[in-house]
């Protein structure tokens, strides 16, 4: 949405993503120009839907050349915000490096008449451009708030106050006098201590190499277990369960999960509800790795780079300790 347009000023749901390029955002602020040296590379003008592993991956190699690159001191990427979560928590576990890179994105197109486009664009920079901001892994910055990558979820279809940490709440924020104010530090590994940022990405050609395929099965009321059905004697190597509650299933999806589980997939076990930890319970009998406090998307993301990494089920489950 950041960069979309529609010829209304008035219209927040119609519109054509992936229209304005980064250059056309320094046009409208001037005065980051004039404060910060800014090198532009327009990326992927895609929907953020669009993003998959392949688009992760590349777009991880051209976050490490500018932050190996002394010249660079930080990295400000625009995204889209349904999927700007997962982009933000890929990188905060695959990039090796404490400079800072910041995600934004808006709620309202750039051409809306209330547009968060270039208020959320002014602050990333600020973000970036901050000392304090080394070491603190990937950031997301929205409403003048600093969000860790792991812990921001999406949590509003259109409000501009969409992005939330129900967990742990934001870790700093944009001042009037645009001063940037942390008051916490992520605690989980990221970045410089993460073991997946050594990890091969590349081919000899230079191609992405494929990740683990991990799928996210959610669970209902009354649920008969036939999505998680589809998925067995596939491709797939991992299912995250968004289970309702601390992490529950119907009868139907218990048995058709030990079907998966019997033919090698790696089960975790999130929860639907958005908030809190799902934790280890014997009635599953070691059927699923808990995934804490991460959300089903985040914790497909983890999922797939430990069994990429070739991690065993007990490997695995501690991942979810300490990521």
């Amino acid at each position: 949405t950041i960069s979309a347009h529609h010829q209304s000023p008035l219209d927040r749901a119609q519109y054509r993503s992936g229209h304005y390029l980064g250059e056309d955002f320094l046009k409208a602020l001037p005065e980051v120009g004039k404060h910060y040296d800014i090198t532009v590379k327009n990326y992927a003008r895609i929907s953020s839907t669009e993003m998959g592993t392949d688009e992760w991956i590349m777009l991880k190699m051209a976050c490490d050349r500018a932050l190996n690159d002394d010249g660079f001191d930080g990295v400000v990427i625009t995204h889209g915000t349904n999927t700007l979560e997962e982009t933000a928590y890929f990188l905060h576990l695959t990039l090796k490096s404490d400079k800072p890179v910041v995600l934004t994105g808006a709620q309202r197109p750039f051409t809306h008449l209330s547009s968060d486009a270039l208020s959320n664009l002014y602050d990333a920079f600020l973000v970036a451009a901050s000392d304090s901001s080394h070491g603190k892994g990937v950031l997301v910055v929205a409403n003048n708030r600093i969000y860790s990558a792991r812990d921001v979820s999406k949590t509003a279809t259109y409000h501009l106050e969409t992005f939330q940490t129900p967990n742990t709440g934001p870790i700093g924020s944009i001042e009037p006098d645009d001063e940037i104010h942390f008051t916490a530090t992520p605690a989980k590994r990221h970045t410089l201590n993460s073991e997946f940022s050594t990890l091969p990405f590349l081919d000899a050609e230079g191609k992405p190499l494929k990740l683990a395929k991990v799928a996210i099965s959610y669970s209902y009321s009354g649920a008969e277990g036939v999505m998680i059905e589809a998925l067995l004697n596939t491709h797939y190597q991992g299912i995250v369960v968004a289970g309702t509650g601390a992490g529950r299933v119907s009868k139907a999806e218990a048995m058709a999960l030990k079907k998966a589980q019997q033919q090698g997939i790696a089960l975790v076990m999130s929860s639907r509800v958005g908030s809190g930890h799902v934790v280890a319970i014997e009635s599953y009998e070691d059927l699923f790795i808990p995934a804490r406090d991460l959300n089903p998307q985040k914790a497909r993301i983890l999922l797939m780079l430990g069994i990429y990494a070739g991690y065993s089920k007990a490997f695995l489950q501690d991942l979810y300790h300490r990521y």
